[in-house]
Formats: structure tokens, C-alpha cells, sequence
């Protein structure tokens, strides 16, 4: 067989697929995330606004009780009540922005109202400075580092100047030290906080691209192995039936007009073949399941490709060594699709008069063999830019999805010989029964 013949046969060779770059933006919605509602937020805001108004409280009841009693009292505890009704009220009016984003006008306005209402109460009333610490947390918990350390800053700024105006006596630094400790703890924690769950979103939204990045690519190795399995079967179906079709009719043509009988007989025949032909690609349609194992095992489909194909110069016969199990279906599919693709590949290509086609059932594992006396293969490349030889290649690649392993064996003038052997599931053995005394 020349090199052009043993490649049509299915040569095996050695190629590298091109690499398809696959790629897609997986854009993750880090604001859409940082929206969502945070089951300790609702916990959070209700303490803050329990601190706020038992504070506020105690600074109206300090100033009413302590502080000395003026013409504007009534005014200075009606600014309370503003400067509460203002704080709670403010989150539904100007709700805080997700973190990571600047705040709105809306929010900076509503803030900006409480600091003043806040500062004028300092002025006049010392008591305030209780509510200093639910403003310090609303502050460096809803608004980015870069303006609630600013914040907490003047807070404290403001803080310490009101303790040092009504102190009396001897210079206190617990007035200084104090309010800045305080609020330089509180803005550390909740500065390391808002880092680490800035942290905490980058690796979410990491593992959410890498989960989705996978998903694409398994759905990607999905559907190119699911088209080199439609390939594998077109193969050993449509492109061999027409192959068959077109061998016989070119027979036909050359005979039509020396031996007009013989010539129908061949066209009889490619006709045989277009009606399988036809019911195959039904049936593939339909359930891609081969039609030969539609109600009959293994053996006997193998038993009627044989006597399919004997004929026209061609003897095949089958043998069956050992003791036929039950197969699941993807192995008797691929043994019955191998055994077509090289008888296929016998007729076309290596002018043999005899073929054995030989099902082997072991303990351990099942076994087609098929076997020709024809002209062999010779272990050449195949050509470049050939578009055949995906016989072998495509047994091969099928025999392997089923775990099995595939071997040809040829030389020149002696024939070919291509093996097929799929392991069979391990059975299991029965536990010995226990003899309970």
C-alpha cells in the first residue's frame, strides 16, 4: 500500500491543534455587591440610633438639671430636638453611599446640617459634647477614610475646646488626652475595618471570576468534545456509507455497458447502502444511538455487519470467543463503530480477499479484532494538506474516551490487523455469608 493509501486508511500521525483563544470579560458588579443587604447592618444602625438618643437624652436632662437656667432654654432644648429629628431622620432622606463610592450632595448636605446643629449646641449648651461619639461612628462608618479621618478629627478638635472652656480649676489633660485616645482607637478600628472588607470584595469578586472563568471552560471542553464525538460519528456513518455508494456506482459506470448485469448489481447495492445510509442519519437525528444495536447485543450486531459486508470479492466472517455480558451501551457503540470504520477502511483501501472480525469477551474486558489479508500499511506520514486519514485517528480518540486503548498492527504485503479492547467495570465479588451460631 502506498503512502497516499495509508493515510486515506487513517495513518496515525503526530499534530498539535492550534489553541483557540478563548476569553471573555467576566465583569463582576462590585457596587451591585456592596448593595446587597448585610445581615449585621440592620443590627448596627439600631444600636448607633439607641446610643444617639439615650445620649441626646442625657444632654437635654444634664443641661435642663446643671446648666444655668436662661431666657433661651426653651430654644436651646427645642434645638435638641431639631438636631435628633435631624440625625434619625437622615438616613431616609440621604441614605449613606455604598462603600467605595463618594458620597451624594444629597448625603453631604443632610451631614453637613448635623455637624452645624452640633457645633451651635456646643456653643451653647457644653452638654452636647455626649453626642460626639454616635457623630464620630455615622461618620467614619459610612463615609470613605479619605474624608471620615478629617471628620473625626474636627470632632475631636471641637470636643476638646468645649472641655477646656467650661473646665474650672487646675488644668486637667485628661480633657486633651482623653478625647483623642478615644477617637483615635475608634478611627483605627473602623478604618481597618472598612480596609479589610475593601480586602474581603477583591477576593470575592476573584473567586466569583474564577468560578465563571471555569464554567466557561467547561462548557467549552463540553462542546468540543461533544463535536469531535458527532465527528467520530458522521465518520463511521454518513462518510462511509456515501463512500461505499460512490466505489460501487463508479464500478457500475466502468461495467455498464461490458457487463450490464454485473453493473446493476452494483448499483442495486450502493442503493442497499444509501437505504442504511438514510436510516442511519434518522437515527442519528433522532437518538444517536447506532440502529444495528436496537434491541440486539453486541455479538449479533457484529454477526450481521459481517454478513453485511461479505461479498464482492470480500469474505468476512465472525467468531465469538468466550461468553458474551451485558455491555453498557457506549461500549457496544464504540466496538460496533470501530468494527464498521475498519471494514470501511478494508474495502476501500487494502484489496484484501479474506477479513476476520473477532469478538473477544474476558473477565476483565471485552475485545474487537478485525483482521485482514490485504496489502498492508507502510509507516509514512501522511502527506501535507491531506484531507483523509481520519479513520484511525478517530477509532483511536473514541476508544480512548471509553478507557480502552486501540492498536493496529501491519507490515507490507501481510496485512492489517487493528485491535480494539475496552476494560469491562470490576464485579462485585459476594460477601460470604456469616454463620451465626
Amino acid at each position: 500500500m502506498d503512502s497516499g493509501d495509508a493515510a486515506a486508511y487513517g495513518g496515525e500521525r503526530t499534530y498539535d491543534g492550534d489553541a483557540a483563544a478563548y476569553g471573555g470579560e467576566f465583569a463582576y458588579d462590585r457596587e451591585a455587591a456592596e448593595d446587597e443587604a448585610d445581615p449585621d447592618a440592620r443590627w448596627l444602625d439600631l444600636v448607633l440610633h439607641a446610643a444617639f438618643l439615650l445620649l441626646l437624652g442625657g444632654s437635654v436632662l444634664r443641661f435642663v438639671l446643671h446648666d444655668p437656667a436662661g431666657p433661651g432654654e426653651g430654644w436651646i432644648v427645642a434645638l435638641f430636638a431639631v438636631f435628633g429629628l435631624t440625625h434619625l431622620l437622615g438616613r431616609r432622606w440621604a441614605p449613606p453611599p455604598p462603600r467605595s463610592r463618594r458620597p451624594s450632595p444629597r448625603h453631604t448636605a443632610w451631614l453637613g446640617s448635623v455637624l452645624a446643629l452640633w457645633t451651635v449646641l456646643l456653643a451653647l449648651a457644653p452638654s452636647a459634647t455626649w453626642c460626639a461619639m454616635p457623630l464620630l461612628f455615622t461618620g467614619l462608618h459610612k463615609l470613605p477614610a479619605r474624608a471620615a479621618v478629617p471628620l473625626a478629627a474636627v470632632l475631636t478638635v471641637l470636643v476638646v475646646l468645649t472641655e477646656l472652656r467650661v473646665s474650672t480649676g487646675a488644668f486637667n489633660p485628661n480633657l486633651v488626652a482623653a478625647p483623642v485616645a478615644v477617637a483615635a482607637i475608634a478611627t483605627a478600628v473602623l478604618v481597618h475595618s472598612q480596609r479589610q472588607a475593601a480586602r474581603q470584595a477583591v477576593l470575592i469578586e476573584d473567586l466569583v471570576r474564577t468560578r465563571r472563568e471555569l464554567a466557561a471552560t467547561e462548557r467549552r471542553a463540553g462542546i468540543l468534545a461533544e463535536r469531535q464525538r458527532l465527528a467520530a460519528e458522521i465518520h463511521d456513518t454518513l462518510a462511509q456509507s456515501l463512500s461505499s455508494q460512490r466505489m460501487l456506482l463508479q464500478a457500475a459506470e466502468r461495467l455498464w455497458r461490458t457487463s450490464p448485469e454485473t453493473a446493476q448489481g452494483h448499483v442495486r447495492e450502493a442503493a442497499e447502502i444509501s437505504s442504511r445510509g438514510l436510516a442511519e442519519a434518522r437515527r442519528f437525528v433522532r437518538d444517536l444511538a447506532p440502529p444495528e444495536l436496537s434491541g440486539h447485543t453486541l455479538a449479533s450486531a457484529l454477526r450481521t455487519l459481517a454478513g453485511r459486508e461479505h461479498g464482492a470479492g470480500l469474505h468476512v466472517a465472525f467468531r465469538l470467543d468466550g461468553t458474551p455480558v451485558p455491555l453498557p451501551s457506549r461500549t457496544e457503540g464504540t466496538l460496533l463503530r470501530v468494527a464498521q470504520g475498519a471494514l470501511a477502511n478494508v474495502r476501500e483501501h487494502a484489496a484484501a480477499t479474506r477479513v476476520v472480525l473477532t469478538l473477544t469477551c474476558l473477565d476483565d474486558r471485552v475485545a474487537v479484532d478485525i483482521a485482514d489479508n490485504g496489502r498492508g500499511l507502510r509507516a509514512r506520514a501522511p502527506r501535507a494538506g491531506a484531507t483523509r486519514g481520519h479513520g484511525l485517528r478517530a477509532m483511536r480518540q473514541r476508544v480512548r474516551q471509553s478507557g480502552g486503548t486501540l492498536t493496529v498492527e501491519s507490515a507490507p504485503g501481510e496485512g492489517t490487523v487493528v485491535s480494539a479492547s475496552v476494560p469491562l467495570a470490576p464485579r462485585a465479588e459476594p460477601r460470604p455469608e456469616r454463620i451465626t451460631p
